[in-house]
């Protein structure tokens, strides 16, 4: 069956620091990964495409990632960043798609999960750059956890008309094993028709070193039974789950967790749902070059 990651990450420390890898329980992240380490994972794994996502709120990184996308044969996607609350966030937009490998960005995400006003999503100025969002035709990758999930509600309500991407299923706690009140905001989330979500980021969620999958599937079950196959897509949060897996385990680890779907639900949350939110027609090389294209 054809997979598409959904979410992965690339860094260059060479190029630029990635902060937020601070401690020792991330120490085996601070180095850089590159696309010739993602293509060896992905030729492993079987993996046909991939979307690749912003790490920080940097405005250099986009560019560089569309690069990446143009340079490489299984990059599909890039879900990049630009300051939403900027005035000229439109022209930012266009002047991204403008560059390089720019036919590849089909969506932004900011690192919400880091602001401390829970309602953040609600500002007038972000929703404000969120229309414009929607109105360059592509989504918005939310990465937030529990607690500002109602903020996410509120926020997709407010602009219908964007697709809102959940990553890593809102950040459930899995390894205290709880399940409220993620699953009641999830579901409010889940009920509006313009939202779809990553079966991603599980793995570091769980206990680093004794997660078993029976650990993730009642949060997987939840995400399935809310959001259905069609609005649900796989990711692997390369190399972030790295921390408690290796690529492999991750891509046969959603698969156990979807096993008890249709092999056409299956298909959906492979590769399906992805290929449609994100506009991956078929392979990677069917990405334009350019917006116009």
């Amino acid at each position: 069956m054809t997979v598409v990651d959904a979410h992965h990450h690339l860094w260059d420390l060479t190029v630029r620091d990635q902060e937020w890898i601070d401690g020792p329980r991330l120490a085996s992240l601070r180095r850089s990964f590159v696309l010739a380490d993602l293509e060896a994972e992905t030729r492993a794994a079987g993996v046909a495409a991939t979307v690749l996502v912003e790490t920080v709120n940097v405005a250099e990184e986009t560019p560089e990632l569309l690069a990446l996308a143009a340079e490489g044969d299984v990059i599909g996607a890039v879900v990049g960043w630009t300051d939403l609350t900027a005035p000229d966030v439109a022209d930012a937009l266009d002047a991204l798609r403008s560059l390089p490998g720019g036919g590849f960005l089909r969506g932004i995400r900011h690192q919400v999960q880091g602001e401390p006003d829970p309602d953040w999503l609600n500002r007038p100025d972000v929703l404000r750059g969120l229309r414009a969002v929607a109105a360059a035709g592509l989504v918005h990758d939310l990465v937030v956890l529990p607690h500002q999930l109602p903020a996410a509600t509120r926020s997709a309500a407010a602009v219908p008309g964007l697709t809102f991407v959940l990553d890593h299923l809102g950040k459930p706690p899995i390894a205290s094993g709880r399940h409220e009140p993620w699953a009641e905001h999830l579901r409010a989330l889940a009920a509006l028709p313009n939202t779809v979500c990553k079966l991603s980021g599980m793995v570091t969620e769980a206990d680093w070193e004794s997660w078993t999958v029976d650990d993730l599937r009642p949060y997987a079950d939840t995400v399935i039974d809310a959001f259905g196959p069609r609005r649900l897509m796989f990711g692997s949060d390369w190399p972030v789950c790295t921390l408690a897996a290796d690529y492999g385990e991750v891509v046969r680890s959603a698969a156990e967790l979807t096993a008890g779907l249709t092999r056409a639900e299956q298909a959906e949350v492979c590769a399906g749902t992805a290929r449609r939110v994100y506009r991956m027609t078929g392979t990677r090389q069917d990405a334009p070059s350019s917006p116009s294209s």
